[in-house]
């Protein structure tokens, strides 16, 4: 009973580690998110996993079910909306005697392959059975919490002004300068004096 108790207590426990999946294998993501917790780690957020290809969110450390070490996948109870299960069942081996019926899992957003669910398995794989499979190799995961980025209390700093946007900013003035020249020569004959300096003056003080 106290041995249940702390498997789910560790359960809503993660490290503030976000994964490089090209790197990892199912017993690395179930250390990772897992393992701290055992040595009382409790303030990090659940771990959200994503699409490795269009980065769409495909589920959380909060529905976790387990990892499969040999087929280098991790198990969770609930995905979300941008999953869907394909139409098709497939002949899917896990060992020479483990022959299975699974559908595949695609991405909403990228239709890209992400994991499989195991329609029917011998009973020694009964716990794969209609959990959503998903593989490490396709999915990528960060920690909710985990941002450490902040803008100062005065707010961003003031960037300087490139060579770059001097040049743009001093295009527009001629050419704005240049626009009001002419059309201020059309009319030349018929403005006063007085009103020709009051608007020369203006222009150069905008």
């Amino acid at each position: 009973m106290a041995t249940r108790k702390k498997a789910s207590t560790s359960r809503q426990n993660n490290i503030n580690t976000t994964f490089s999946v090209s790197s990892i294998d199912s017993t690395t993501v179930e250390e990772k998110l897992f393992g701290a917790a055992e040595n009382g780690d409790a303030e990090d957020g659940p771990v959200v996993f994503i699409c490795g290809k269009c980065k769409l969110p495909v589920g959380d450390s909060m529905s976790w079910d387990g990892s499969e070490d040999e087929e280098n996948q991790i198990r969770l109870k609930r995905v979300t909306d941008n999953v869907y299960v394909g139409k098709e069942k497939r002949l899917f081996e896990v060992g020479k005697r483990s022959a299975c019926l699974v559908v595949d899992l695609f991405c909403h957003g990228c239709h890209s392959v992400l994991g499989m669910i195991y329609a029917s398995t011998p009973k020694s794989m009964d716990q794969k059975r209609f959990t959503f499979c998903l593989n490490v190799a396709d999915i990528d995961s960060y920690v909710l919490g985990s941002a450490k980025q902040m803008l100062a209390a005065g707010g961003a700093a003031e960037q300087p002004v490139t060579l770059e946007y001097r040049g743009v900013v001093e295009q527009q003035l001629t050419e704005h300068l240049e626009f009001d020249l002419d059309e201020l020569s059309k009319d030349m004959t018929r403005v006063p004096l007085d009103k020709l300096i009051d608007y020369l003056c203006r222009l150069c003080f905008q």
